[in-house]
């Protein structure tokens, strides 16, 4: 199989930086799929999870926040403010920040901070769905 290189890098760290045969990202209209020799392009990636194919035949995934996915020359980049695997998802801190981004919603505030709260309620929904029971 043809392959590309990926780097998935966080705010905080570099998730992933290797060879990989395709990649798939939430986007808002939809799953975004990358295989090799993929048209130059920018995608927003919404929050939820990346799904990524290595030349071995691992899956890997991963539960990323807002950002975006950037593919040039056979280079895919996807930038994010938050990555994690599912395993390492701690369930009760999640839900706890599901429960302040509620909070939030429901309180008077600019279009800034709703906007912010919406981001994280869809963060900690996506966290809460993907977790993995150790």
């Amino acid at each position: 199989m043809k392959e590309f290189t990926l780097h998935v890098l966080a705010a905080d760290r570099v998730f992933y930086n290797g060879p990989c045969v395709s990649i798939s990202a939430p986007a808002s209209d939809g799953e975004f799929g990358v295989l090799a020799n993929h048209e130059n392009t920018i995608i927003a990636i919404i929050p939820g999870t990346i799904r990524f194919r290595t030349p071995e035949g691992n899956e890997h995934k991963a539960v990323v926040s807002q950002g975006v996915m950037k593919i040039e020359n056979n280079d895919v980049l996807v930038l994010v403010h938050s990555c994690e695997r599912p395993e390492d998802i701690d369930r009760v801190r999640a839900e706890r920040a599901l429960e302040e981004a509620m909070r939030q919603l429901k309180q008077k505030q600019s279009k800034r901070e709703y906007h912010i709260a919406q981001a994280n309620l869809a963060r900690a929904l996506s966290r809460l769905k993907n977790h993995k029971k150790p």
